[in-house]
């Protein structure tokens, strides 16, 4: 520039006239999530819930924040920007839900260093969807353009929910005990966790993404990797609020091994054995593809299993047949024991592709 050209945003990289027609493109999106308690009315400097309207009498609550992982690189690679929203909410959504929580509402975070035409809505679509399929309010959120702060194409995405329980139905532990069964939820996929060795491996093995998986011929790779995360919310409250849950572990980040612990009270240690079901060929294939032991396999990915319930001996059928009712596929993944404070996952010779009788423990 001159030394006497005016300066502007526009000039140094901000486009106000695409974040403002960002926001009343999303509008509608938002509109469409409303709930009891929420009017979802975008465009002022905070979003408002009333939780007596929500119906709640002695409410705790509960707060969550997350992201999406390096599967955002995938879908901006890849063109494929239209599940990664509902995975956003996924994980801040089920994580509630763990504690007993009914999501309420739910704020975005989408940073990028220039507004991409038709990005940002498609990615802000899938958050809306991902809010329905939660039961929660969008009601509101931040769209930052920084220049310079990322390459071209490139964005982060953060989600903030918030959810209540009735304190008398909180989540906590305190309701596991020896003799428990663990019963799990199947997963969609990947979900959003280990996808940093999903890419190491694509990249390695030279995987053509844009073709069909061999494992699933009327299935793009690319597309089995990036299915959306399976959001539990709506199969799980109603068996919370009944009293029919001991605690819920969330299957994210250090997988089946490290997730059960966390929910846990000292004195107890989670049994799994993985000859209980049947691995998902997508794990199989990654597990092939990366010569990967099942010892890691149970501390890196779902392994097919996206939520685990523990739930008195006595209810475990009814339990399970209520949530098949409700669309998910249920199985019996082991119990509680009495132990030291948590979790062995184990298999026999061919589960996992495991060459012999395999254990994994970890303790905390």
């Amino acid at each position: 520039m001159s030394d006497t050209e005016s300066y502007s945003y526009a000039k140094a990289g901000v486009d106000i006239a695409a974040g403002n027609a960002l926001v009343r493109a999303i509008a509608p999106l938002a509109k469409a999530t409303r709930r009891p308690g929420a009017n979802a009315e975008l465009g002022g400097f905070g979003g408002f819930f009333d939780l007596k309207a929500a119906g709640y009498d002695d409410p705790l609550l509960v707060a969550a924040n997350d992201g999406v992982g390096t599967k955002l690189k995938l879908a901006i690679d890849h063109n494929a920007h239209d599940g990664v929203g509902i995975d956003l909410v996924a994980m801040c959504a089920n994580d509630l839900i763990v504690q007993g929580a009914e999501p309420l509402f739910f704020l975005d975070y989408y940073a990028t260093g220039k507004l991409e035409s038709g990005v940002a809505e498609r990615v802000i679509a899938g958050i809306a969807e991902g809010c329905k399929q939660a039961g929660c309010a969008l009601i509101g959120g931040e769209t930052a353009e920084m220049p310079g702060m990322y390459a071209a194409g490139d964005y982060d995405l953060a989600g903030f929910c918030v959810g209540a329980v009735e304190r008398s139905q909180a989540l906590t532990g305190n309701k596991v005990k020896a003799g428990d069964v663990l019963l799990g939820l199947a997963s969609s996929g990947v979900h959003s966790n280990g996808f940093s060795l999903v890419r190491r491996l694509a990249a390695d093995k030279g995987w053509k993404l844009d073709r069909p998986a061999i494992f699933d011929n009327e299935v793009l790779l690319i597309d089995a990797l990036m299915a959306p995360t399976r959001i539990y919310v709506k199969s799980l409250l109603p068996l919370v609020r009944d009293g029919k849950i001991n605690a819920l572990a969330h299957i994210t980040g250090g997988g089946l091994l490290e997730n059960i612990p966390r929910v846990l009270p000292e004195g107890t240690h989670a049994v799994v054995d993985a000859d209980g079901w049947e691995q998902p060929r997508l794990m199989a294939f990654l597990q092939a593809q990366g010569h990967i032991e099942p010892e890691e396999m149970a501390r890196t990915f779902n392994c097919g299993v996206g939520m685990v319930l523990a739930v008195d001996a006595d209810v475990a059928d009814a339990v399970t047949a209520e949530l098949e009712a409700a669309g998910e596929t249920v199985v019996r993944v082991g119990l509680v024991e009495a132990g030291e404070k948590g979790c062995t996952v184990k298999g026999s010779q061919e589960t996992w592709s495991a060459k012999a009788d395999w254990t994994a423990t970890h303790l905390g």
